[in-house]
Parts: structure tokens; sequence; C-alpha cells
């Protein structure tokens, strides 16, 4: 037997009482009385036969019942104003947001995004970048471009590219006052790090049959991979870089490639979206596009 829900106006009471640990604050933002939350409140604690409230001279606490409560009662009132703010978007069909990561966004997609608004005008495409994972429930996101292994439940992903790793570095350091010509001069030189790619460089320096200690020797390391390829433009070492992120500026002479020894990557970029939803033309549009400039290697 399905539990009847209980009263929608107790339960935003509630969670504006709970939030602000106040009900004169509560009834302000509701635009009620106070008397009105006091009583929206006590019946809702009738209704689940629980006390949510501790009422101590002025103050106002949770009870732990009310604490466990809460987080879903606060997810559902957010689920529901995404619901109506997407139903009442009057552009939702020309709008197109799209989740990656911050270096890939920097170093490829964006330089592509023009050739995609050519193509369809109409579609006002947003990125926004973030390393966490997309809640496509929870977030206004139409789509995310995310590095794996393409295994998401309940998630269409369709794979984009994958990537070899290498070094790369300025064209000045190759016969600068230490000459990078052959694969142990490295030690002699100041090596860039990512936090996210920790083991890159002593992979490499193993398939490279070097001492892997090297790639303790002081060095510089940064948060965001676009970070570490400007550092390598600018001269200031030499970064291990994924196709991804360095292809185009090698293309344009920024970078080179010292070393000819290059190791896949062991996952791969994928385009992902909520299965079983049915798909929005924009959403439709931006996929054979995504797919097409990725296997084309643009």
């Amino acid at each position: 037997m399905t539990a009847r829900l209980p009263s929608l106006n107790g339960l935003r009471a509630f969670e504006a009482a709970a939030r602000h640990l106040s009900f004169t604050l509560a009834a302000a933002e509701l635009n009620v009385t106070q008397t009105a939350i006091s009583h929206q409140i006590r019946r809702l604690e009738e209704e689940l036969g629980i006390r949510l409230f501790i009422r101590q001279n002025r103050a106002l606490a949770l009870t732990a019942e009310a604490r466990d409560y809460l987080p879903g009662v606060r997810a559902a009132f957010n689920d529901l104003r995404l619901a109506t703010d997407r139903l009442l978007r009057k552009d939702d069909d020309k709008v197109l947001t799209v989740s990656t990561l911050a270096s890939l966004a920097a170093k490829w997609l964006l330089p592509r995004l023009t050739d995609f608004q050519e193509q369809h005008p109409g579609i006002d495409v947003r990125i926004t970048t973030s390393t966490s994972l997309v809640d496509f429930q929870r977030d206004d996101v139409d789509a995310a471009i995310r590095y794996g292994r393409g295994q998401w439940p309940g998630l269409r992903a369709d794979w984009l590219m994958a990537d070899e790793f290498f070094p790369v570095c300025s064209p000045s350091l190759i016969h600068g006052e230490k000459p990078l010509r052959v694969v142990e001069d490295l030690k002699d030189h100041v090596l860039l790090h990512t936090t996210t790619n920790t083991d890159d460089w002593r992979q490499w320096l193993t398939a490279a049959g070097l001492p892997t200690d090297i790639s303790r020797q002081p060095g510089i390391t940064f948060d965001m991979t676009f970070m570490t390829v400007q550092a390598a433009i600018d001269g200031m070492g030499v970064a291990m870089g994924r196709t991804s992120y360095v292809r185009d500026d090698i293309a344009k002479g920024r970078l080179v490639v010292p070393f000819r020894i290059a190791l896949p990557a062991d996952a791969g970029f994928y385009l992902v979206a909520p299965q079983g939803r049915r798909e929005a033309p924009k959403l439709a549009a931006f996929r054979q596009w995504v797919l097409a400039t990725a296997q084309n290697k643009a």
C-alpha cells in the first residue's frame, strides 16, 4: 500500500523553517504569518506522527528524525523547481547546456565550437565545466563529455576519442642551454605534472627504459591539464602531453614532441546523456557534430 503524501503546505513550511531554524524567517519567505507556519508545522507533525522541531526558549532545533527527513524534502522541492523551470522556459529547445572538463573545453572543444554554431545558428550553446560527474536529475545539463571507460549506469555513452601520452615542450628547449635531444637529457630538465594524471610520467619513463625516480625530481605540479600545457608552451619545463590537449599546439608550432615514444591511455572521452529519455533535436544535432569532429580528428 502506498503511503499518503503529507500536506504540501506543511512540507514547504517545514523546509523553510528547517533551513532558517526560525518560524519568523520562514513566514517572511513564504509571505504568511508566523502563526500560519506554526499551525502548518503542527499539522505536519500530527500527520507524520513524528516531532520535527525542539522549541527551547527563543531557539529552534531539528529533531534527529527531522534531520534525516530534511535532505529528501529539500531535494524534492529542488526537483519541482527545476521541472517547472524547464516547463516554462520558452527557449528550452534552443539552449543546449554541455558539461565537460575545463582543460578539454579550453584545449579541444572551444576552438572547434564555432563550426557547430555556423551549422546550427539557432542553438545557443552553453558550456559548463566541472570535475564532478553530472547528476542529470538535479543539474540543468543536457549532455556531458567525460573521461572514462564508458560504463555509467542509466546513461547513453558515445565514444569520442582516445588519447596517447608523450612528452612535449617548447621548441626553445630543444636547442637551449641544456639541449633536449635524447631521453636521458630529461634528468637535466624541470618536469611538469598534473594532479589528475600523476602516474603518466612514471609509466612513460618505464616504457623508455629510464629510471622512474626521474619523475620524482623537483618539478612543478598543476591541478588542471591546460595549465600544465601552457607552462610547457612558456618554456617552464617538459610536460606529459595527451593528444586531445596538445594536438592544436603541436600543429601550430607552439609545442614540439622531442621523442617518438608514445603510450596509449587506458580510457577515453565519451559524450554521455540520459538513456531512455526522448532526445531533443538540439542534442541530436550536437551528438552528430561532436562525433564527426572527434572521429575526423579535427
